[in-house]
Parts: C-alpha cells; structure tokens; sequence
C-alpha cells in the first residue's frame, strides 16, 4: 500500500501508528515507570517509617522516611509534567490519521456508489473523530497512569510483605474477571446508542434541508413524528449505556474494599505470628487504601466508560472505512453497481428513458423510487414536485448517472446507464444542486469552468441570460476576484454564478435541483426560461410551484400516487399537485 493510501481503522490500528511513531511510544512507557515511583515506594517508606523511626525510639529517622515519600510526591509530579508533552505527540498524530482514513474511505464509497447519508458522514468526520481524540488523551493520562500505579503498587506490596500480597490480590482479580462480562454487555449498547445517534443526525439533516418543502407541501406532521421516533431510539439507548455503567460502578466499588477487608480479618493472626510487624501492617493499609482501591475502581470505570467508548466508536469507524471500495482505474468517475466491462457507448440523443426503476438506499430500506417508469425527449423541459423525502434528488442523482437503480432499466440516448462513456457523461449533463459552489479566483474562472476555451463575449451572454449580468458588473467584470480573495456572496448571488456556469457549459442536459430557491420567483423564472430557450433537456425539482405551472409537463413524485401530465391535466388526476397549487394559490405567493 503506497503512503497516500487510506489506512483502515481495524483493531491494528494502534500497533501500525505506535510502530511509526515508536519513539514517543517508548518515551511514554518509559517516563510513566518513573511517574509510579511513588505507588512503588509509599508503603515501605511507611513501614519503615514506623518500623525503623518512631515505634523504634528515632523521631529523626522516622522523619527522614516520610520526607523522601514526599520527596517522591514531588519527583512524581515532575515526571508528569515532562510526560505530558510525549502524550501530544502520540494523540494529534493519531486525530490526524482518523481524519485522513475516514475522509478517504467516505471519497471512495462515494466513488464506488456506496449508499450513504451526509448526515452519517459529518457524524463520522467530526463528533466521532473527535471522540476517539479525545478518549485517546484521557485513556492516555488516567488509565496509562492508574494501570501502571496499580501495577506498582502489588509490587511494592509484595516487596513488603508476600503473604498479604497473596491474601489480597485474589479480590482485585475476582473484582477484574467479574467486570469482563460488564464491559461486553456496555460495548453492545454502545454501539447501538452509535447507530442511533448516526441515524438521528441523517433523518435531521435531511429534514432541516429540505424544510422548505415540508413546510410547502404540508408534511410536518409526518416528519416530526420520524424526527421523534429516532429521538427516542436514541434517547432509549442513552439510557441503557447509562443504566448497565451504573452497575459496573456499584460492582467495583464493591469488590475494591475487599482487599482491605481480607487485610483487616487476616492482621491479628499475621502479627501474632511475627509474619508481619506493626510498620507492615500500616504500610499495606497504605497501599491498599491510597493506591490499589482507588485505582482500580478509577481504572475499571475509565475502561468501562472511556475505554469501551473507544472501542466501539472504533468499530464504527472500521466498518464505514471498510466497506469502501476503489473507484474504477483511470479515474473514469464513479462506479455504477453492478456495470460490467463492456467498451463504453456514446448515447445517440440527450433523450433519458426510465422503465420500472427501483432504488433505495442500502440493503433492507423501503424503496424512495419504486417502479417509476417516464420519458423525457431531448430538448424537453420537466419539472417534479412533490412532498420531501419523495424521491425528488435521488431521481436527479440518478439522471445525472451518479448511481444506478437497484432494478429496472435507466437509458441515455438509447444505452442502458451503466454502459454510458462516462467522458460523454461529464461533457453532456450537469446537475446544480441547491447549496452552489463558488471557488478561489476570477470571475471568469468561475463562470468558465465547465468550458476552459469560453469566449468572454460567450461568457457574458450566458450571465445575462440567466440574470446574472449585473452582479458580473457589481464585482468588477470578468477580472474581479471572488471566493476568499473576494466580497462574501449572498446563497442567491452564488446560485446566479452556478447557473450561468452550466448555461455556458456544452452541457445538453441540465439538472436543476431546487438550484433557484435562494432567488426571487421573477428571477427563477428568467433562469429556468434561459435553460428551455437553450434547447437543453431540462429536468427542474421544483422550489416553488411556479416552476410546475409554467412547465410543459410536470412529474408529481408520491409514492403509488406518481403521476404525469401537463399541469392543467395534474389538477384533475392529482390530488397532491392540486393542494399543492391551492397551497401557493391561498398563500398567495407572486
């Protein structure tokens, strides 16, 4: 694998990033040793504290004891403030190579025509992401820090006395065992509270972006009551986490007195045998008291929250980076499911053809298009309407050969999608979608970019046709900089920019997908219009119903209830595209 390959995120993950980054690894290990000191040394200070100073009649020698142990207090804290720098260079790094690994996997599942929501991707990139940096810092500085001190300190308490070492590190072993189970129970339910919040953060974006049309076609009852289901779902799962982490909880607080207990029972019968003195006994209370019991209940719950955290946000990571694929070679674009390697064929007309098309997003998913069947003859002009979640975008991705359905037959010009020259494909169709994109540099690059060899006569006939000329002029012209070395664009000024864009293109069909909704009803229709005196085959998801009744023919997405017609036709046939027009009549929209 070259080094601009994406690395997967699997349970290898830490064993290939320390490998690469041994260094700070070994210093980490090495300078966490040194930070313990004072776990591994607190009880026989102690002890011979006692033992060897007051109960022995030399006070100074006592002090002296208990002086080096705050001598190691003060050595351990130096050693943590030289440690924590070595920990930035492993945790940074490491949200470095997450970023790149998630940000290439979702680059190549779009490539390969996975089915995946934006909503997922963003809860990918950043809270979960983020997630792992931040469990990652704290794992590193707590349980890095509570594990090596528990260790320590049965060290030191087995340098001190063995047999109160064996009599005690059976309980922190049955406490250990017992919790495994816990942990396993906690990391199901973790992932499941994952999957809803990733599926929460899809249903919402999807709503707050299409909230025009919900509002418009009258579908707020419906959408909230999805909205609320998948709250719940994840409230539910917040809660279940939250319960089984409370049981964890109550059982290692419970199992980390037993040691202290067995101690306690077993002092008399040890100092009556000379087994253990005075000093020894005081120093292992020491130990199990401010070392073994508060770091393992600290150890056991970090692990149980932050650690199975991790875990299970790397797990979701993992399966979202491996089910990408690569692209097809030679960067021909994406990969259509199922295409096979037939040479690719050059469509005869810009004419598109749908017989029975089916498509939903991922296995098990109720179809968004189910068994829609529709012409569209080249140089014609048709707008779809209908409520949100319909099927309106996906029918556009579809058109503009970006996926492929699930069944049926998709045809351009005459050949089936999946055998389309994707060459052919990039010249002849363009798809705007709303939010437009406006990048660094002129004027001209912009409007230019879909046609590098533009004439500025040419450029400047496409901006006036769409509406677009007197903002060309407000910049400066041609020349003028826009993007982050320009003035800040209105949404409707960088929709003006994109549409002139796709009117200059060679394009000879044109997908506009609510790409007009940021501008006023007199200038949407002064684009759309540009796009149908072109000659282009022009497919318009509909902003407002305007679009519908100035169109030629119009598609009324709604499930078993889809039709076409012609908008006089739709008022009798369609009972959604009638309250859709009384909707804008009886709001009495321009």
């Amino acid at each position: 694998m070259s080094e601009a390959a994406p690395r997967p995120i699997d349970r290898h993950l830490f064993a290939g990033f320390l490998r690469r980054h041994r260094g700070a690894a070994v210093a980490v290990a090495g300078w966490s040793l040194l930070e313990a000191v004072p776990a591994l040394a607190s009880g026989l200070l102690v002890a011979a504290a006692l033992d060897r100073g007051f109960l022995a009649g030399r006070p100074a020698e006592g002090f002296f004891w208990i002086g080096l142990l705050g001598a190691a207090m003060v050595f351990r804290a130096l050693m943590t403030r030289t440690l924590t720098p070595w920990l930035g260079r492993i945790v940074e790094p490491l949200r470095d190579d997450l970023v790149t690994a998630v940000a290439s996997g979702a680059v190549q599942r779009a490539a390969a025509g996975a089915r995946d929501t934006a909503g997922a991707g963003v809860a990918r990139l950043t809270v979960q992401v983020e997630t792992v940096r931040s469990l990652v810092s704290a794992l590193l500085r707590s349980a890095r820090q509570l594990g090596v001190s528990l260790l320590m300190a049965f060290v030191g308490l087995a340098a001190l006395s063995a047999p109160v070492a064996a009599l005690t590190l059976p309980p922190v072993l049955l406490t250990l065992l017992l919790c495994v189970p816990r942990l396993r129970v906690l990391a199901r339910r973790q992932r499941r509270q994952l999957r809803a919040e990733e599926r929460l953060t899809g249903v919402a974006g999807e709503t707050f972006d299409g909230i025009r049309d919900v509002v418009a076609c009258g579908a707020r009852d419906r959408v909230t009551d999805e909205l609320s289901a998948r709250i719940t779902d994840h409230r539910d799962a917040v809660r279940a986490v939250a319960r089984t982490a409370s049981a964890n909880t109550l059982l290692v607080s419970l199992g980390s007195h037993l040691p202290l207990l067995v101690l306690l029972l077993s002092a008399p019968r040890l100092l009556d045998s000379g087994a253990l003195s005075v000093g020894e006994l005081l120093g292992a209370t020491s130990y199990l008291v401010s070392g073994v019991a508060p770091a393992l209940r600290s150890l056991v719950a970090v692990l149980g929250s932050w650690g199975v955290q991790l875990a299970t946000v790397l797990s979701q990571l993992s399966r979202s980076t491996r089910e990408a694929r690569p692209g097809p070679p030679g960067g021909q674009g994406p990969a259509l499911p199922r295409r096979t390697r037939r040479t690719p064929l050059t469509p005869r007309s810009p004419d598109l053809s749908l017989v029975n098309v089916v498509y939903a997003y991922g296995p098990g998913a109720a179809p968004v298009i189910d068994g829609l069947s529709l012409d569209i003859p080249a140089g014609s002009h048709l707008t779809v309407v209908g409520p949100s979640g319909a099927g309106k975008s996906t029918l556009t991705t579809l058109l503009a050969g970006l996926a492929g359905p699930d069944s049926g037959r998709l045809t351009l010009g005459g050949v089936p999608a999946t055998e389309v020259d994707r060459a052919w494909l990039h010249r002849a169709v363009t798809l705007i979608p709303q939010e437009a994109y406006v990048f660094t540099g002129t004027v001209r690059d912009n409007l230019r970019y879909l046609r590098p060899q533009a004439r500025d006569t040419d450029i400047l006939a496409s901006a006036t046709a769409v509406g677009a000329r007197s903002l060309v002029d407000r910049l400066g012209g041609l020349d003028a900089p826009v993007g982050l070395d320009g003035p800040p664009l209105s949404s409707g000024e960088r929709q003006l920019v994109a549409l002139a864009r796709a009117h200059l293109s060679p394009a000879s069909i044109v997908l506009l997908d609510e790409a007009c909704c940021h501008l006023d009803p007199a200038a949407e229709e002064r684009a759309e219009r540009a796009f149908a005196d072109r000659g282009t085959t022009l497919v318009v998801v509909a902003h407002r119903i305007s679009s519908a009744l100035r169109a030629p023919r119009v598609l009324v997405l709604d499930g078993e209830r889809t039709a076409v017609g012609t908008p006089a036709q739709l008022l009798d046939s369609s009972p959604l595209y009638a309250d859709l027009v009384g909707h804008w009549v009886s709001a009495g929209t321009p």
